[in-house]
């Protein structure tokens, strides 16, 4: 007699969307959060963001890159790794000045043989060349962003920030509350871009009162001033030497 087989498990969407709600985001087949960033020898906080969906209203760079996208062909489907995705995204992080896991394998699967998210991607393509990919997750009532490449030499495009916006704007025709594009690092710009589709719908979750609050830079300094005011050596030392 054989036996019966499992049931292959997904995270299901309204799971997925209240983990999202509580700062909770996707790392390789896990959910984690986090409040500090340690940086050359310096630590930093982590505030995590969405954008509230129906408050979204573009200014004129987003407007001009919605109609960029035009001249592209922008194709989503179910992600699949695939040797073209590889192959972009190598490109890609042979080029950027910052660290990255070495491949999109090791980024979202880390060696499982199986995605427990509901992960699609958006391909964007020039004639029939793969330029740009940006790869989320889709909850039921949440999107959330997980990475986005595209090759070298369309940096020009800012193919990066117009993947942010074509995302977005699948998330709207879903009919989706939220958008979560990760997080924000206090005194720490290089994440700054996430804030690019909205800032006047962005909220920052603060993780000591467990409530999402209007972004505003005061209200990241007074988060992270918490954060500082409450953090101990302890906190972050193994549990045999606490």
């Amino acid at each position: 007699m054989s036996a019966t087989p499992q049931p292959i498990r997904t995270i299901p969407g309204p799971a997925l969307d209240y983990y999202l709600g509580q700062g909770y985001y996707r790392m390789h087949q896990d959910l984690f959060t986090c409040r500090f960033l340690p940086i050359e020898n310096e630590l930093y906080t982590v505030h995590w963001l969405r954008l509230e969906l129906a408050r979204v209203h573009y200014g004129p760079e987003q407007r001009r890159l919605l109609r960029l996208a035009e001249r592209f062909t922008v194709r989503r489907q179910p992600f699949r790794l695939t040797a073209e995705l590889e192959e972009l995204y190598a490109a890609y992080r042979h080029s950027i000045t910052f660290d990255a896991p070495p491949t999109v394998e090791a980024f979202l699967l880390a060696g499982a043989t199986h995605n427990i998210f509901t992960t699609e991607v958006l391909e964007i393509r020039d004639g029939g060349r793969l330029v740009a990919a940006g790869i989320f997750d889709v909850g039921a009532r949440t999107l959330a962003g997980i990475m986005n490449f595209y090759a070298p030499e369309y940096r020009k495009f800012s193919l990066g920030k117009m993947l942010m916006l074509l995302k977005l704007e699948h998330a709207r025709t879903l009919g989706h509350h939220y958008y979560y594009p990760g997080y924000v690092v206090h005194n720490y710009p290089k994440f700054d871009y996430k804030l690019f589709p909205c800032p006047a719908a962005t909220e920052v979750f603060d993780c000591l009162s467990g409530q999402w609050r209007p972004f505003s830079w005061p209200e990241v300094h007074r988060q992270a001033a918490g954060l500082l005011a409450e953090w101990t050596e302890d906190d972050f030392l193994p549990n045999d030497e606490a």
